[in-house]
């Protein structure tokens, strides 16, 4: 299958032989996804009620334990926590509503402290729910010592969203001198399936000249 797309009367093509080293392209894929984790900015994982940061609050708070949360934060920062940490935990058998607020603004506190130290700017708190599912799988490969599980889910979703894109520029070829119409979505369809394997082949050819990601 070959996918091409004119622009002022220079072609540009993208050809994939149905059959090709398909453990390569997995390989490359799996390889800069991984790569683009390490590397992209903070992102809400910390600032989530189901990320770890709030998971070692909530359990600091449960077993008056607050050197749980102390790793999240540096040192210079630790007198402001653990002060709001006795107060915080002073009042947890007290009345619930005003528990909840100075709860609240404990994790607040434990969070923008700990986005400053990453360089990154505190937005609040995010619901449960709101962390990537990467993410999420990464954790769970901690958690349970299971790198290999992680790396074949990874796999199985990058090979579906590989080929998700190829077919659609590949269906959307056939009609796509019909009409302005039909030749945009075409062109749209390919730019976004091109441009993707780009990314993965820029991202493995820069290696390690990423800088690492913070969190």
């Amino acid at each position: 299958m070959k996918a091409k797309v004119s622009d002022r009367g220079t072609e540009s093509h993208v050809k994939l032989h149905p059959k090709a080293n398909v453990k390569s392209l997995l390989f490359i894929a799996m390889t800069s996804f991984l790569m683009m984790f390490a590397t992209l900015p903070a992102s809400a994982h910390c600032d989530s009620y189901d990320g770890p940061t709030i998971k070692d609050a909530i359990k600091a708070l449960e077993t008056n334990n607050v050197t749980l949360v102390l790793k999240w934060i540096k040192q210079h920062q630790e007198q402001e926590i653990i002060s709001l940490f006795n107060k915080t935990y002073s009042l947890r058998n007290g009345d619930k509503e005003v528990y909840t607020i100075v709860e609240k603004h404990f994790f607040e506190t434990l969070v923008r402290l700990h986005r400053e130290t990453e360089g990154a700017p505190y937005t609040g708190l995010k619901p449960a729910g709101t962390t990537k599912m990467i993410v999420k799988l990464s954790d769970q490969a901690l958690e349970q010592n299971d790198i290999d599980g992680l790396l074949i889910k990874l796999n199985n979703h990058t090979d579906a969203v590989i080929r998700a894109k190829y077919e659609k520029v590949a269906i959307l070829e056939k009609a796509k001198n019909e009409s302005p119409e039909k030749g945009r979505e075409y062109v749209e369809a390919y730019v976004d399936y091109t441009h993707t394997l780009e990314a993965i082949h820029d991202m493995v050819e820069r290696g390690s000249g990423h800088s690492v990601h913070k969190h």
